[in-house]
């Protein structure tokens, strides 16, 4: 018999409890008894996908700005907000698998006032955008490090890169998109932490850094800026929507059940999405072509939809496979990403704190490339800028993704890709064109994911705890108390963050 990834005895998908809309009167699935659960490592993917928002050109910036100027101080914001990191996309990807929707879809349901969903889908947009900016400016950036390449062209060829990988996704599946990602990750991780190796740090600077304490008004500025490159809002959006998009299999099942059952008078509920309403004739027969939802709604990135109505799927019934089996997976998936993202991020830390700490010129990306080529060599620069440009590449393609999501899920809209990708690249070109400097623009582009933060943050720890969204797997009270308390502490930081900004602090 197949085994769970607990080595434990799977029980058979047919033995499990009729779902209540089966009693209702729909067919029930019937599922093979020699169908094996996959093994794990297919399960693990949608997380280090999401990782590499954590590991994006904001990331590297204000982490080699912390380093360089405050040595270890601030290590113990990376470890914390890794800490924070790892609960927060766990609770994001459980959300998708459980109910088969991602929480703008969720949230789009929820929100009934067209100007509230309007205005909550504004801000998201705006955390989307900046985190598109970073992306585009730190391809930008390593174009022109490594071979020369005007700042206002790497953006273009960034973009035009990042297109290419969508229309990847949209043709082959979430799968390839994931090999492909994960091999960009590879690069990046390579990159990033070789020199680290080369130099290493002090144990003691290291445990120093840990005790938490801020220097100045300065310190309190790039901690923000950490965290909001570390937990990106866009990177909770996405997850949820990269489980669903790997795991539900079952949505076009469920909509063909719903259908069958409402057209025959059961009591099957099938709602509009946005309105919760009854579905119509015509929206139950687009629901019985399941194998038709299931191809349109895999596509991603909001490229087109079968349909624009979902069936309402009941917690744990969005997936073919067993959902405690996949909740399982999903914390290994979301440790191993969250492992190489948190190392990663404190390596670049490390690297600035001992290498470029005290040294002008620095406080940039241009300027810490010279200076690691410096001291370390040009071959440890070289790796450094390569990683550069692997994270402007893979983060800006994950960013589209998320933007995407977030229109489709709130506003229930469908943008072509390329006309999206091209709105999306105007603010990172007109800053590239205009000559801002880089690393600032990339730094304060954090700061404004730092604020987007708790709009993404509470309502996810608020829909996870709720029975009625995810029913048995709803979170243990300790994990709703952790997640109240990182957003507490985050909005708290951005508070005193914003003092600081209009007193002149």
């Amino acid at each position: 018999m197949p085994k769970t990834l607990d080595g434990e005895i799977a029980p058979d998908r047919a033995a499990q409890p009729t779902p209540p809309e089966d009693v209702a009167g729909a067919t029930s699935v019937r599922h093979d008894r020699r169908t094996s659960v996959p093994r794990a490592a297919w399960l693990i993917g949608p997380a280090l996908v999401a990782g590499v928002a954590y590991l994006d050109p904001g990331n590297v910036a204000s982490n080699m700005t912390a380093g360089a100027q405050y040595g270890y101080l601030l290590v113990w914001v990376v470890v914390l907000g890794n800490v924070m990191a790892w609960l927060i996309q766990y609770l994001s990807a459980k959300l998708g698998i459980v109910t088969g929707r991602s929480l703008p879809e969720v949230l789009g349901g929820r929100i009934h006032n067209r100007w509230g969903r309007r205005a909550y889908w504004l801000q998201a947009e705006l955390v989307a955008m900046a985190t598109d900016l970073a992306e585009v400016i730190g391809g930008a950036v390593a174009l022109n490090l490594l071979f020369g390449v005007p700042l206002i062209w790497g953006g273009l060829i960034t973009g035009t890169v990042s297109l290419v990988l969508l229309v990847l996704q949209s043709r082959r599946g979430p799968r390839t998109f994931e090999f492909v990602i994960m091999g960009l990750l590879a690069i990046i991780a390579i990159g990033f932490t070789v020199g680290v190796f080369v130099a290493p740090p002090s144990p003691e600077g290291v445990l120093g850094g840990l005790v938490p304490r801020f220097a100045d008004a300065n310190s309190v500025l790039l901690a923000a800026s950490i965290l909001g490159a570390t937990i990106m809002p866009h990177a909770i959006y996405a997850h949820s929507a990269l489980s669903r998009d790997r795991f539900a299999t079952r949505r076009g099942e469920q909509a063909g059940r719903a259908g069958g059952a409402a057209g025959a008078g059961g009591a099957a509920r099938v709602g509009r999405v946005g309105t919760g309403g009854a579905a119509s004739s015509g929206q139950r027969s687009s629901f019985a072509k399941a194998g038709r939802l299931i191809s349109a709604h895999s596509m991603g990135f909001g490229i087109r939809r079968g349909t624009d109505v979902a069936p309402e799927l009941l917690p744990g019934t969005a997936t073919a496979l067993p959902t405690d089996t996949l909740v399982r997976a999903t914390r290994w998936d979301v440790s191993i990403a969250m492992a190489i993202a948190g190392t990663v991020n404190l390596c670049i830390l490390l690297l600035a704190a001992v290498n470029l700490a005290g040294v002008e010129g620095t406080d940039s990306l241009e300027g810490a490339y010279a200076a690691l080529g410096v001291a370390l060599g040009p071959a440890i620069a070289t790796m450094f800028a390569v990683g550069l440009l692997a994270s402007g590449l893979a983060s800006t393609s994950v960013g589209a993704y998320a933007g995407a999501e977030i229109m489709y899920g709130l506003l229930h809209v469908r943008v072509p890709l390329i006309l999206r990708r091209l709105v999306t690249l105007i603010p990172a070109l007109a800053i590239l064109a205009l000559g801002f400097d880089p690393t600032t623009s990339l730094v304060l582009s954090q700061v404004v994911l730092s604020f987007g933060i708790p709009f993404a943050l509470i309502p996810l720890v608020s829909l996870t705890a709720k029975a009625g969204v995810l029913g048995r797997w709803k979170n243990h009270w300790a994990t709703t108390a952790a997640g109240v308390a990182a957003s507490v502490f985050l909005i708290t930081l951005n508070g005193v963050l914003l003092w600081l900004v209009f007193t002149g602090a």
